[in-house]
């Protein structure tokens, strides 16, 4: 039990400054586009738990273990404690760091000649970004294979985490060497499906100026046509920024969804469901 509430304790030390380090500031897990990316954020956690594994090993072997004997597994009957290292963790965490390291080749191949849209994303307040970006495509929708590749890989991490904590001195849990592949194929999985994305279109925002104009920003809008419910409207492009301004039709009232279609591709459907007007202030009375 001590040293499970001691690998505990170390765990905390590790992942909880990263944390609130990468909650401020999440540049380091953020993609060329801005956003959170699946695969740098995957693979930094994979690292962290690995590191952790390897400390709280030692740390036990320096202490309850007994030194030297308990790393060689001198009398124990085992391997060692640091056995799987190579035919299980290693594995484990090659498969996010080779989608890593892909999916960014592709994303800039793929940017540089024209065949992908990456605009940026939205300002959130203080610069923080949502975790659900994660999960989501650069049109702000759940994507079935960011879906897939993170919830596998968490779960992933649970059953190590919580078989190493139930037999700390045990070293690293024996795991399935077959176990690889629940990182490793949606890892495949997440790859193919950035080299397969079409260079669709993408929405960001929308919003309409009290004059009645629609402003629709994004990327990828070349020779766009715009619809709002299926109405064709004629919209002009920004030449500095790139979005998107037409005349909202009269029959228009939020919500609203917008689509534009650029080269016969489809962008996902925006639903804008307007924004309330900001409170005008009443000044006081005089004394």
């Amino acid at each position: 039990m001590a040293s499970a509430l001691f690998a505990l304790a170390l765990l905390a030390a590790l992942a909880g400054p990263l944390a609130l380090r990468l909650r401020r500031r999440p540049g380091f897990v953020t993609g060329r586009d801005g956003r959170l990316s699946t695969s740098t954020t995957l693979a930094l956690a994979w690292t962290v738990l690995l590191v952790w594994l390897l400390l709280a090993i030692l740390a036990y072997g320096l202490t309850a273990g007994g030194g030297v004997s308990y790393f060689r597994g001198t009398g124990t009957g085992s391997d060692g404690p640091l056995s799987s290292l190579t035919s299980v963790y290693l594995p484990l965490l090659g498969g996010p760091y080779a989608a890593l390291i892909a999916a960014k080749a592709v994303v800039g191949f793929r940017l540089e000649s024209g065949s992908m849209a990456k605009p940026a994303p939205r300002p959130t307040p203080g610069g923080r970004r949502p975790l659900r970006e994660l999960i989501a495509n650069d049109s702000g929708r759940t994507d079935l294979v960011d879906l897939q590749y993170v919830t596998l890989s968490a779960v992933t991490m649970l059953y190590v985490v919580l078989f190493f904590l139930s037999d700390v001195g045990g070293g690293l849990p024996r795991l399935p060497g077959e176990i690889w592949a629940l990182t490793g194929a949606p890892a495949g999985a997440y790859l193919v499906n950035k080299m397969a994305t079409r260079a669709n279109p993408v929405i960001t925002d929308v919003s309409v100026t009290p004059e009645g104009l629609l402003r629709v920003e994004g990327g990828g809008f070349t020779e766009p046509r715009l619809t709002v419910d299926d109405t064709p409207v004629e919209a002009a492009p920004d030449p500095a920024t790139g979005a998107l301004t037409a005349r909202l039709p009269q029959t228009a009232k939020p919500p609203f969804t917008v689509v534009v279609v650029s080269r016969g591709l489809r962008s996902d459907p925006y639903r804008y469901e307007g924004r309330p007007a900001p409170a005008t202030a009443v000044p006081a009375p005089r004394a």
